[in-house]
């Protein structure tokens, strides 16, 4: 028996696992109480994916004797790759209460309690493990790890750091260098950073992944989606890449296998599975319902249990009733072009107003207005969630509003940590957050019907007009173009389309190239985003017999230059599934009418939603045919588009759309129902703002 017992541990060292499982069996058939035989058979059984028998093996063994911590770890580490963190952490704790110096044990415990949320818990652990452990690079990185996830953004890079001066070619932890370091902007040190990893580790998806999110926030598409496309091949399953990739293909108006790779993405998210992140997730799914489940699931996988909430339950009694304003885009921005003017015009002498800035300074004109146009401003980005969320504690915020949701560089741990009794979600994200920290979306029954509010998480306050502020004294070029300058032709009826490229849908494409078509010398005016998205779009226009000329490309502008540029256009055509937001405000601003379909989702009613506070209810179609139909009248008949500017001309400045003092005083009448109903003990219920 010891010779048999030699060569199966021989053959585990070897990594033949197969050959070890028949060795051990050889001898279990021998002696079936063998203990240390169960032990080891479990462990191999598990690296050749027997579950089942490796479970059997474990807890047979357990019970000959419990009192073997490398059994309770080993136990733990296979329950914890079968995702049963909680049992594994058992496991981990039984064999801590056996020997409580067991470093790896630790690690492996807070490995398990990060994947369960329980970060502070985790956090802990991993302090014991780098204590007994200060040598082992691993327990560094797992550390970093915890602390990347709980946005203590500087003591992880510490971490990892540590990792790599005791290992420096530990692949993961300069991956994990470079997270942090994307997310602290320094984008130069984080390609650096994937780069490293992938010399040493060549399918590390993670540093793929991060070499895509990189380029996509560059601008560069074509890069991100070649970067996409390997971390998906390398790991099929790591959470949102699936969605990532087909965004970029977006970007750039790649549009081959379109449907069928929309399609299996929506099916995918029904099924539960994270292929996606819920803000490119609005591009492609046209359903609330749909988007109310992909916003779980990503909520689900992202949320932490931070321990009790930051906020502990006191009702803040307050001469004036406090807002914070959370958001990274304080700057050169759509949601601070269209906010600006509304923080201005806040009643003072009702509401302390506070910005809680978790961006980047641009140094624009626009940021430096939004920041002065609140009482306190709090620069906040190098913050950790847990300074942010204490921050807004002490500073005793009645209202937290969020308007950042779920785009690009959120903060939700921040609003997980429950740091105000009130907390809304607003603008930044056109969709359910899907999480039970935000109580609030502030919305109007076009966006979000009443017939549709159980496709939302949070509960419903109606704004009486739009659910979209608009900047009255947004600043307007004094410069004039010509339609040359402005790139177009000096004849013909112009088309425009100014929404990023990745809401233009293959079906709305090919209505847009049907009417240019029918209206001779018509062209088609659209945003420049990149030079993949121009070439592809002219190739698509070339494959339905247009001339690819008559797409015409505006370059990036200044928004008070654009606004003043736009006005050669004759007629906006919005997109669906994802309708215009801050650009069919910014068309109806300049005097170009919207021609729109209404959707489903949030997403997809947004420009109905402005076109029926501006007065004009008869440029929102219901179906493909009625736009098409619409945008074609209109363009064949002058005299009817005339009449349609000059309505448009008129209720500009009458009409609630522009009225930027009075979207003011409805939002703080929501603000004062939501502190009302607290202030009473009322749990949180939707209303609507009447109209005074």
């Amino acid at each position: 028996m010891a010779a048999l017992w030699e060569l199966a541990l021989d053959a585990q060292k070897k990594g033949f696992y197969v050959q070890a499982e028949g060795l051990y069996r050889k001898l279990l058939e021998a002696e079936p109480e063998n203990f240390d035989a169960l032990h080891m058979l479990g462990i191999v059984s598990h690296e050749i994916g027997k579950s089942s028998e490796a479970e059997k093996s474990f807890l047979k063994a357990l019970s000959i004797d419990s009192t073997h911590p490398p059994l309770f770890h080993h136990y733990g580490l296979f329950l914890a790759k079968a995702k049963r963190y909680d049992e594994s952490v058992a496991q981990f704790d039984q064999a801590l209460k056996l020997f409580d110096r067991f470093a790896p044990v630790y690690c492996d415990r807070g490995i398990a309690l990060t994947e369960l949320g329980k970060l502070d818990e985790a956090l802990e652990s991993h302090n014991a493990a780098v204590q007994l452990a200060p040598d082992v690079p691993m327990a560094f990185y797992n550390r970093g790890n915890t602390l990347f996830k709980r946005r203590n953004l500087p003591l992880a890079l510490q971490d990892y750091d540590r990792a790599i001066a005791l290992n420096p070619n530990y692949a993961d932890a300069h991956c994990g260098r470079g997270n942090v370091l994307q997310e602290l902007r320094r984008s130069d040190e984080a390609l650096a950073a994937y780069d490293r990893a992938l010399a040493l580790a060549p399918k590390t998806a993670e540093a793929r992944l991060g070499r895509g999110n990189l380029y996509r926030d560059a601008g560069r598409h074509e890069e991100a989606l070649v970067e996409y496309g390997l971390a998906s091949s390398l790991k099929p399953d790591l959470p949102g890449v699936q969605g990532d990739a087909f965004y970029a293909r977006l970007q750039v108006c790649e549009w081959f296998g379109y449907e069928q790779d929309r399609t299996q993405l929506i099916f995918s998210v029904r099924c539960g599975e994270l292929v996606t992140s819920p803000f490119p997730f609005l591009a492609f799914s046209s359903l609330p319902k749909d988007q109310l489940q992909c916003a779980r699931l990503w909520a689900s996988d992202k949320n932490s249990d931070t321990g009790r909430s930051v906020w502990q339950g006191p009702r803040y009694r307050h001469d004036r009733i406090r807002v914070g304003y959370l958001s990274a885009d304080f700057r050169q921005h759509a949601v601070a072009s269209l906010i600006a003017g509304m923080f201005e015009c806040h009643d003072k002498s009702r509401f302390g107003i506070t910005g809680l800035s978790i961006g980047a300074d641009d140094g624009s004109d626009l940021g430096r207005r939004v920041k002065a146009s609140f009482e306190h401003f709090v620069d906040a980005g190098n913050r950790s969630d847990d300074e942010i969320a204490k921050a807004i504690r002490d500073a005793e915020i009645d209202i937290l509003v969020d308007l950042m949701g779920l785009t690009a560089y959120a903060r939700p741990g921040i609003l997980m940590r429950r740091p105000a009794p009130i907390q809304v979600n607003y603008l930044g994200f056109p969709g359910t957050v899907g999480a039970p920290y935000l109580d609030y979306i502030l919305a109007d029954k076009t966006v979000i019907p009443e017939d549709r509010r159980e496709f939302y998480a949070e509960e419903v306050v109606y704004l009486p007009d739009s659910f979209m502020p608009a900047d009255r004294d947004r600043p307007m070029s004094q410069k004039t173009f010509t339609r040359a300058e402005a790139g177009l032709p000096e004849q013909g009826f112009v088309f425009c389309c100014f929404n990023n490229s990745y809401k233009i849908a293959p079906a709305v494409f090919a209505i847009w190239m049907r009417l240019l078509k029918e209206i001779d010398g018509s062209v088609l005016w659209l945003f420049a985003p990149n030079l993949a998205a121009e070439r592809n779009l002219k190739r698509e226009a070339a494959e339905r017999h247009v001339d690819a000329e008559r797409l015409i490309f505006a370059p990036f502008m200044p928004l008070p230059e654009h606004q003043v540029r736009q006005r050669h256009a004759d007629l906006f055509l919005d997109t669906l599934p994802y309708n215009a937001g801050a650009t069919a405000s910014d068309a109806l601003w300049a005097g170009v009418p919207v021609v729109t379909r209404i959707g489903e989702s949030f997403a997809g009613r947004m420009a109905a939603s402005l076109l029926k506070a501006v007065g004009l209810p008869e440029l929102v179609t219901t179906t493909t045919q009625d736009y098409e139909s619409l945008a074609l009248t209109l363009a064949r008949q002058p005299d009817n588009l005339a009449e349609i500017k000059r309505k448009l001309e008129a209720n500009r400045l009458s009409t609630p759309l522009f009225d930027t003092r009075l979207f003011a005083t409805h939002m703080e009448a929501a603000f004062a129902g939501m502190w009302q109903r607290w202030q009473l003990g009322e749990p949180q219920q939707g209303f609507a703002v009447g109209v005074a």
